[in-house]
């Protein structure tokens, strides 16, 4: 109990005012994890708040159109958590009366809920003693008792949740997992160049090791592939364009764009001829690259290669979009901040 009565002290003392605190509410609880997963709370709280109200309740949520719901992730990346997060709306909303699970196995069987958010929901909604684990939770437990074993391997993973279940409070679940989420985020952070006010200094094995920087290990990479993607902005007279949407199962689906040439490979083009084989009925006047520099959007599995080309028509072949109508449509953020950066 000293390191839960330890680590709840500091907490008291140093915890976040975060909206998703002052409510037992699941829905308000699940709404944060989903937000906040590979997100900083900084980034993630105008979204939660976004979201809020936009749809108070579950009901709303559900009952959302989905390209309105990936509208307002914009920006916020992995777009399957919000198709997820629509499903298990209207899952909850539709076949559940509203009434989120209650406990850590139900909320696994959600869309988009894995071990880490059932914990969270769990805990904090519903005091079930089931600890947190994710990437704070791993450096903090790896720093003080110098655990060295791969944190990317899932028997690793498990390895720290039996640690995390001998200390969490039986009294204080919702608290202790905030407050080890919170003492990560904030005072056991990746670059731990901080640890003189740390509660656990004296018994930190890293600290006591000088290992700080070393720990948590993670030996696996993942393995990036480059991809080069060509957008043709087509333009005509009444400033009317061309969009498409990403339906495949890939990057970005559902989500908005300009017509593109995509590839795994950096291979010359002859984009001209690209353009007229596929739109052989377009009437290019004007061909326009708008990037001086390749740009460079990193994902976890792909970094892609992006340049914008401006093309000026008489004819657009498909059904055209007026430009000023475009932030009707929910693109991915590299997309919609070039968009941003144009004056058309």
């Amino acid at each position: 109990m000293i390191f839960s009565n330890k680590l709840i002290a500091w907490y008291l003392d140093n915890k976040r005012i975060l909206p998703w605190r002052e409510t037992k509410d699941p829905y308000s609880i699940w709404l944060s994890e989903i937000i906040l997963q590979q997100t900083r709370v900084a980034q993630g709280l105008p979204y939660f708040e976004a979201f809020k109200q936009a749809y108070p309740t579950v009901f709303d949520l559900a009952n959302a159109q989905e390209d309105d719901v990936l509208l307002l992730w914009q920006g916020l990346g992995y777009y399957s958590r919000a198709r997820n997060l629509h499903a298990t709306a209207k899952k909850v909303a539709h076949e559940l009366n509203g009434q989120f699970p209650t406990t850590y196995k139900e909320l696994l069987t959600l869309k988009g809920v894995g071990e880490y958010t059932a914990a969270a929901i769990a805990s904090i909604a519903y005091d079930e003693v089931v600890p947190v684990v994710d990437g704070n939770v791993f450096r903090v437990l790896a720093r003080i008792y110098g655990i060295t074993s791969d944190i990317a391997t899932q028997r690793t993973k498990k390895e720290f949740q039996a640690v995390a279940a001998t200390l969490i409070s039986p009294q204080q679940p919702a608290i202790f997992n905030q407050a080890i989420m919170d003492f990560g985020a904030i005072q056991c952070t990746p670059k731990g160049t901080n640890c003189a006010p740390c509660p656990f200094i004296t018994s930190c094995v890293a600290y006591q090791t000088n290992q700080v920087d070393k720990l948590p290990v993670k030996l696996s990479k993942v393995k990036v592939k480059n991809r080069y993607m060509d957008f043709l902005i087509f333009l005509d007279g009444n400033n009317h364009t061309l969009l498409e949407q990403r339906t495949q199962k890939d990057i970005w689906q559902n989500l908005y764009q300009f017509p593109v040439i995509d590839r795994f490979t950096d291979e010359a083009i002859d984009l001209e001829k690209q353009v007229y084989a596929r739109y052989p009925a377009t009437s290019m006047t004007q061909l326009t690259c708008l990037t001086e520099e390749v740009i460079i959007h990193q994902l976890s599995h792909q970094k892609l290669h992006l340049r914008f080309w401006m093309i000026q028509t008489e004819i657009i072949p498909g059904e055209t979009t007026p430009w000023r109508d475009l932030n009707k449509f929910g693109f991915p953020i590299v997309i919609h901040n070039f968009i941003q950066s144009l004056t058309v």
